[in-house]
């Protein structure tokens, strides 16, 4: 027999054994398991990762921008924006701190030129207490100074007024104030709401500042992503962001500290993001205004040119808005007739503001949330805001509960020129309430959240009891009043797999090519 005769022999009594020992091992851990299986939770598409390189930082990505008139103090204006997409609650151990090398801005244009006249800057620093453990939390957390909460983050707020995108002056609005953590379970944060309210902190002029982590408070259903909805409305009615969390930063300002004037009390606000680069310098890779712009209004072939654009710059993308996709989609999927074009209702909506509603006077087109910080809250808001009548809502600013996915498909199939339609998602309101005060954000969904052991008799760790200490496994009554558990089995059907590889190794030591039966290389001497 030639070497590699007798390799490729070796090979083949290799592939039996490791077949014969995985088969042992498998029906080991089958038994174990009851035969069950796990599955995967289906990936998710994602209206927030909106572009190619954005899609791949989600500590980067801005997914929503929120600026409304202040229900409980109607002379202050509210502005939210969001981060990270898809938080899964129970992501350790890392979970989600904000990075150190991320400028996080928010622009306010109060003259209606596109132009950025007021820039809130916040920037943020990590702490961790003891690096040599791979714990978020050394133990439960019951304050934002509490010695067991290992790794802490702080914020400065800086105000950046400009002229011309020239910084003319910059105030020191807040400094070192402390983020809400991730809200990691209840072992670790057995009241994390006293958390969140510790986070929120009063500031000099009639300022109110939040930064932390926040249920995502974007409810809709994306499955639009799917040939619209399935492509026969078979797929609506879940909230796909349902169960995750994002990081939010929010400030509570007086509006007159906003507007130009009382007479001009429109402001355009958008959302940016800079990131530092290996050189130092800090390149824009973010940007968000007016909510599914970027993701249904722009090809993918200008989308990353989007994020790192500026609104006053926005002639490159008006041919999309005068021009777009998603009606002409909607006609041929359900038949509803495409309005005509050039679309001068969705220019007045995504780039000058609604005339009589939120449009600055002698403004320039250009994307941004418009919200005309005079108008005056309701008690009750209404989910379709404009569209139902209730200036206070989408598309003049946008709050929490503005159903904005029902009205921007309303909007688009041509409510505002005549053509009255009824398409939606069937996601009406968020999973979770939101907030009566600010920052009206609801509370993140808790690392706890979810399935738990069932539980049986006995203590923690004594038998009938499913936990940590036994898997998780379903107690087993072996007919004699006493009860063993699967892991037992589990155990025992490892162990014969050990064993049967441990005999089948032996055996090919003994009778593997080249060996005499002592075991021994033929030929070669030794010991």
């Amino acid at each position: 027999m030639t070497a590699v005769a007798r390799s490729r022999a070796g090979r083949r009594r290799i592939r039996t054994l490791t077949g014969l020992v995985c088969g042992a091992l498998a029906a080991g851990g089958l038994a174990a398991a009851g035969t069950s299986t796990l599955e995967p939770e289906a990936a998710h598409a994602s209206s927030h990762r909106e572009a190619p390189l954005i899609s791949g930082q989600p500590e980067y990505d801005n997914t929503d921008v929120y600026a409304f008139v202040s229900p409980d103090r109607p002379d202050t204006t509210t502005l939210v924006a969001n981060w990270v997409p898809f938080e899964e609650p129970a992501g350790g151990p890392t979970f989600y701190p904000f990075p150190e090398d991320g400028r996080y801005d928010i622009h306010i244009d109060n003259d209606g030129d596109g132009q950025g006249d007021l820039l809130y800057r916040w920037t943020f620093d990590t702490r961790t207490r003891n690096g040599n453990t791979y714990r978020y939390n050394t133990g439960p957390v019951t304050s934002l100074d509490d010695p067991d909460l290992n790794v802490t983050q702080t914020y400065d707020i800086d105000l950046l007024k400009l002229k011309e995108q020239r910084v003319v002056s910059t105030t020191k609005v807040a400094d070192n104030l402390p983020i809400a953590p991730s809200n990691v379970g209840k072992a670790s944060m057995p009241n994390y709401a006293k958390l969140r309210d510790q986070a929120v902190r009063k500031l000099p002029g009639g300022n109110t500042a939040f930064a932390g982590q926040a249920d995502d408070p974007f409810f809709l259903d994306l499955r639009v992503f799917n040939q619209l909805y399935g492509g026969d409305l078979s797929e609506v009615g879940r909230d796909t962001l349902a169960g995750y969390n994002v990081n939010s930063i929010a400030l509570q300002v007086p509006s007159a500290t906003l507007r130009q004037s009382a007479d001009q009390p429109v402001v355009g606000v958008w959302s940016t993001t800079d990131r530092r680069n290996a050189d130092g310098k800090w390149t824009q890779v973010s940007r968000l205004g007016s909510p599914l712009v970027n993701e249904l209004v722009v090809p993918i072939k200008d989308k990353d040119k989007f994020n790192a654009s500026s609104p006053w710059n926005d002639a490159d993308f008006a041919k999309y808005v005068n021009k777009p996709e998603l009606p002409k989609l909607i006609e041929d999927q359900y038949k509803i007739k495409a309005p005509a074009e050039d679309r001068k209702d969705l220019v007045s909506v995504f780039l000058t503001g609604v005339k009589g509603l939120n449009q600055p006077p002698n403004g320039r087109a250009a994307e941004e949330l418009r919200l005309d910080t005079s108008t005056k809250p309701t008690a009750a808001p209404k989910r379709l805001g404009v569209l139902d009548g209730d200036n206070g809502g989408y598309p003049n600013g946008r709050r929490l509960s503005d159903d904005v996915v029902d009205i921007s498909l309303q909007v688009v199939q041509g409510e505002l020129v005549g053509q009255k339609n009824d398409l939606g998602d069937a996601v009406d309101v968020n999973d979770r309430p939101f907030g009566k005060a600010f920052p009206y954000l609801a509370l993140p969904t808790s690392g706890s959240r979810g399935q738990v052991a069932e539980k049986g008799s006995g203590s923690q760790s004594g038998p009938g009891e499913r936990n940590m200490l036994n898997g998780g496994a379903a107690p087993v009554d072996d007919g004699n009043g006493t009860d063993d558990t699967v892991l037992l089995a589990s155990i025992a059907a490892g162990g014969a797999g050990v064993l049967l590889m441990g005999l089948g190794f032996a055996w090919w030591r003994t009778r593997g090519p080249g060996r005499t039966v002592r075991g021994r290389a033929a030929g070669t001497g030794g010991v």
